[in-house]
């Protein structure tokens, strides 16, 4: 599968995200087959504000056209500070996302370094719609299962959905952007690696809950956002 077409695949699958204070990517990880909830992956930098303030998320769907206003009372909000992963559950309602997620890489694999992955976001850049950056993984941290990849990551990409190529399949799903950390060494901000974690844990997030009532009693408290750093 070339590459152009891999995206083609993923956009039917990715939103905007806006907060009154920030903007994001984020993408479609799971969906219930016996309800209408569904539920959208991104970094948790990207909605931990509004979550603790109770704002307002507009999310737009590119491939639709389509924008849809979520308050407070109408999704859950699942956070891993440490990770900077979150995941928010909500009705699906007009928001014309596919009836399926796309594959995940089991969170018992990883991709080898070396090997050139891709990735979706929208840049904070004037005229800039959905964008395509790739790289190859430098590096993994085993321990927390996180990517150092030799690429590009901007304000707007995070919470963007990294993913591979398949030869005979659509692609598979790694994680979301999480930062970018430039190269200080010397002084001067120099090329660095982009971050990419593993949201696995978030594939079977809709399945769980039978209404976005019995959702809410289980999302992450809202707390006071902690200092990030080196963040897109």
């Amino acid at each position: 599968m070339e590459w152009h077409e891999a995206v083609s695949v993923l956009r039917p699958h990715i939103v905007k995200i806006s907060t009154p204070d920030c903007s994001g990517t984020g993408w479609l990880v799971s969906r219930s087959k016996r309800t209408e909830l569904c539920a959208v992956a991104t970094a948790a930098h990207v909605i931990d504000h509004a979550h603790y303030w109770e704002q307002p998320i507009r999310l737009y769907h590119p491939a639709s056209n389509k924008t849809v206003l979520i308050h407070k009372s109408e999704r859950a909000i699942n956070l891993n500070q440490d990770m900077d992963t979150a995941g928010m559950l909500f009705p699906i309602g007009e928001l014309s996302l596919p009836d399926e997620p796309l594959e995940m890489l089991a969170n018992s694999k990883f991709i080898k370094v070396g090997v050139e992955i891709g990735w979706l976001g929208f840049p904070a850049i004037p005229r800039a719609g959905l964008s395509f950056f790739s790289g190859r993984v430098s590096s993994y941290n085993m321990d927390d299962s996180t990517y150092f990849v030799d690429g590009v990551a901007i304000n707007g990409v995070s919470g963007g959905p990294a993913f591979q190529r398949k030869a005979d399949g659509p692609p598979v799903l790694i994680g979301v952007v999480s930062a970018y950390i430039p190269n200080r060494a010397t002084g001067a901000v120099l090329p660095g690696v982009a971050v990419v974690q593993d949201v696995s844990y978030l594939h079977e997030l809709a399945a769980q809950f039978r209404s976005i009532d019995e959702a809410k009693e289980s999302e992450t408290p809202p707390t006071p956002p902690p200092s990030y750093e080196l963040l897109v």
